[in-house]
Parts: structure tokens; sequence; C-alpha cells
């Protein structure tokens, strides 16, 4: 039985068709991925479908029933639960009052009964095996629970077709594994998901159905099982898709970075030497310590302990402004949170830190920053209409080669990136998986800490692998398979050790 039928559906903006005819249809029960390059319209459809933008033409059936003239509280109405990977969540409200907002049970006084919503918010996790505290501060919640919290916020809202929205980029493989669990517990119940990730491996285990679409245009649909990931991937990407490896060998030159015993929050005891034009991976499970470490040889975070060598000086006293000055960048995990500066355009995020550092020359010059920016967006390939649009207005992985052009444009020498394709599409990781070696080539140091390990596979001289703030083990090229990561990174060698 069809919960869902999209038909015809076209939308245009400003003139400009971002939706083409398309149909997409899921099945009660079912999970339907809607796949995509980014731009490829998949959030602009689903956005029509709860309510955010009227589409132009096309009809829509939903449970049987024909929508009209949906808004957002419409679309809420008839049970379709949207989970935008930018969790809607208020941080500064507790667990229960997120689910009830809006939907408060009141006593006959009309005051709030704040015992019965919390007691209905402990039955409705315990029903989804989610183990949070109703009462706690959202603010303090990891963004594994958090996910879990807005899915438990849609079921108590009813909801039969929920839209999950790269709902695994922040997750380690437990809380993903938590949450493949809980929707298949909710599809047996004869709910529908559309699933929409970037991540293959996730789609061909969870989903039943897949529909492509590219350029604003229906590619293809039909059953997982009838597919693989090479296929799918041509249909996003079309003819842009190429299957060979990005890595090239190169010759690496002396020691740049040197961490000695090197300590802080999370991490602890790290010594590892990297080398001018060297391009080191870093793996392990969220929480291992890899981001923590990168923050505090950036600065953002203090040393506890050993010594950060960068160049031919020992840093003791460290500062985000100190890495800068030794030519060190870093472009941190969380594009929206801590790179994108959203209410600035496309010039001004570049220029920011260079400008941070010639801090005492007080005037901007448009037009030598112009200059620079426009020679760096034609380096990186950055696809834009102007240096003047705002950042928001660019897809994420042309968002995150501004804020690599950023980093190129203070001369730093070695590249700190934190998961640098999180969030972004195929053809987009294939050409920032491009830009790593072309830039490894150049002289740049660069260390990449990723989940992903064919993505180290595509760009890494060697991988270190962390579990527990510890630096577990270094691999070459030739031991980097993922069976072999998993191993050291879930800390499951030694118990193959001790078994023995």
């Amino acid at each position: 039985m069809e919960m869902l039928k999209m038909t015809d559906i076209s939308k245009s903006f400003f003139g400009v068709p971002v939706l083409q005819h398309v149909d997409f249809s899921v099945e009660q029960g079912e999970v339907h991925a809607l796949l995509g390059e980014n731009g490829a319209g998949k959030s602009t459809l689903m956005n029509i479908l709860a309510g955010v933008y009227t589409r132009d033409s096309g009809t829509v059936l939903f449970d049987g029933e024909k929508l009209e003239h949906t808004t957002v509280k419409s679309s809420e109405a008839v049970g379709i639960a949207f989970v935008h990977q930018e969790l809607n969540l208020f941080n500064d409200l507790r667990a229960f009052e997120n689910i009830f907002l809006c939907k408060e049970i009141t006593k006959k006084s009309g005051m709030l009964d704040k015992k019965a919503m919390i007691k209905k918010t402990e039955e409705l996790f315990e029903s989804l095996g989610v183990e949070i505290e109703p009462t706690v501060m959202v603010s303090e919640l990891e963004t594994g629970k958090k996910q879990l919290l807005e899915i438990a916020k849609a079921l108590y809202a009813n909801a039969k077709l929920f839209i999950l929205d790269e709902p695994t980029t922040a997750l380690n493989n437990e809380e993903i594994g938590h949450l493949f669990a809980i929707i298949r517990r909710l599809k047996d119940q004869g709910k529908s998901f559309v699933f929409i990730s970037h991540k293959m491996t996730e789609i061909f285990t969870i989903a039943d159905r897949y529909t492509v679409l590219r350029n604003g245009e229906f590619i293809n649909t039909g059953k997982i099982a009838d597919t693989n990931p090479q296929e799918v991937t041509r249909m996003m990407v079309g003819s842009k898709y190429c299957e060979q490896a990005a890595y090239e060998t190169r010759e690496c030159g002396e020691p740049v970075l040197e961490l000695n015993h090197f300590s802080g929050h999370g991490f602890s005891d790290v010594s590892l030497t990297v080398n001018k034009g060297e391009v080191v991976g870093f793996t392990g499970l969220v929480g291992s310590g890899v981001s923590e470490m990168f923050q505090t040889i950036f600065g953002v975070l203090p040393m506890t302990g050993g010594t950060l060598k960068i160049g031919d000086a020992t840093i003791s006293m460290h500062s985000i402004h100190k890495a800068m000055t030794k030519k060190v960048s870093m472009i941190p995990s969380n594009r929206k949170e801590n790179s994108v500066i959203q209410d600035f355009t496309l010039l001004e995020n570049c220029y920011v830190s260079e400008h941070t550092l010639s801090g005492r020359i007080q005037h901007i010059f448009r037009r030598k920053e112009n200059k620079r920016y426009c020679k760096l967006e034609k380096a990186l390939n950055i696809k834009s209409n102007s240096p003047g649009d705002m950042i928001t207005s660019l897809s994420g992985g042309n968002q995150q080669k501004v804020i690599l052009a950023r980093w190129l444009n203070t001369k730093a020498d070695v590249l700190l990136m934190d998961n640098p394709t999180q969030g972004i599409d195929v053809g987009a990781k294939a050409e920032i998986y491009k830009l790593i070696n072309q830039l490894a080539k150049e002289g740049k140091t660069i260390l990449v800490n990723t989940l992903e390990i064919p993505e180290l596979q595509q760009v890494a001289d060697r991988c270190v692998v962390f579990y527990h703030g510890h630096l577990q083990t270094e691999l070459s090229r030739d031991d980097m398979s993922e069976e072999t990561v998993m191993l050291w990174a879930t800390n499951a060698i030694n118990s193959l050790e001790v078994a023995k």
C-alpha cells in the first residue's frame, strides 16, 4: 500500500527550475532512500512535502488523501515529520519540554502538569529503548541522543512518515546501530521512512527501495536488492563519476610537526612526527580523542602535558593566534557551527582569518581581496556567481572549499582537517580528495580525521588509529583495510590476542 505518492512535481526559484516533473512514492512500512548530489533537488522535494515550500505544479497524495496548499502545520497534522540534519531542538529546554512543546498537558487549573509529561516521556523513551533522562537539559546531550530525541518527538506527534536528512552524520557505529534498530522496529509497526544519506554502506544496510534525482530531475527508482553502490553512484553523478583512486605517491620532506608525549583533554601521551608534504589519516570511534588532539594542536584547547614542536619552534603557551602565526590552520567538524560565518559573504568568509593575522592594517582593501579570492576560487573550483554572494547560498561542498580557501589565504603550511567531507555528496567528496592530494604535492602537510576508511584510502600516506584517547597503532597504506582499522579502533585486536 502506498503511503505517499508525489506526481509531476515542479518548482522554480526566481525563474530557475530546481525540480522538473519529479515523481516519488513511498510504501507503507518501508525505508526509501532518496539519493542525489547536493543541489539535486532532494531537500526541495522534501520541503514541499513538509510544507516549507509550495509546489508550482504536481499532486501529492498522502495516506490516500490529496494534500492541497500544504503548510508545515498541516503537514505535521496528517503525520509527516521532518527530522533535519541541523536538529530543531531547543538546547535551553529539558528533554520532556521539547517533546511537549505546543502540546503541553495541563491540569484543570490550567497549570502545566509536569509529572504527567515526564511520565509519558519515560514511557516513550522506554518503548524506543532510548536511555535519556526526561528532565535533562538538551544542551547536555550528545549529538546521538539529540537525534533519538528528535525522532521520539516526531513519534509522540503520531507521525506516519519520517523524513531523516543525513541522520547519522555525527553518530558513532554503536549509535548508528541503535538508530537502525529503532527504524526497523517502527517499520514493523507500519511507519515509513525517507532516508537521505550520502553513505552507501548505510543505504544498502537499511533501505528497501531507492530513488535518484540529478539536477532537479527524476533519474531512476527501484529495489535496493536489484542494484549496487557503484551503479547508484553513477546515477547520482552521471558522467562526472570516476572510479580511479585520487591518491598519488609523492616525496615527503623534513619533519614539520612533532608531538612528544603530547597530552590534553580527551587524549594523552601521543608521540608522532609528520613530514612536509605528507598526508596522515587519523581515525577512531567518535570520542576517541582525535578531534580533541586537533583542537589542542590548533590552540582551541589547552595542552596538559608533553611537547608540541612546529617547524623549529617548541610551543609551550599555545593559542589559536600563535598556531596561525606558525602557519597552522584547522577545518573543524560541523561546518555550520564551527566554520561558516553565515552572515558573511564568500569574500568576507575567505579573508577573515588573513585579516586577523594582519590586524595592524586597519583597512580592508576590497579590490585586493577580490583578486585573491578569485584566484583561490579558480584553483579550488568553487562554484558561485559572485564573491559578494552569501556563503549560505552555496552547497555544502562549495562552502567547505571556501573554508579551505580561507586558510590557504593565510599561507598556512599545516592543514588540520576534522571530518572535511561531512555532509557533502560523492561528487564534492571526490573534488576534496583531489584538492588534498594536489596540496600535498605542493608541499602542504595535511592531517585528516575521518570515520570513513575509504576516504583515508583516497588520500592518506599512512593511518593513525586512536582508541579511548590513546594512539593505538600506525598502519601503512597497504594495511589500511576497513577490517584492520576497525579491529584497532574498537580494541578488538587485543581481545583476539587474549583469545589466542
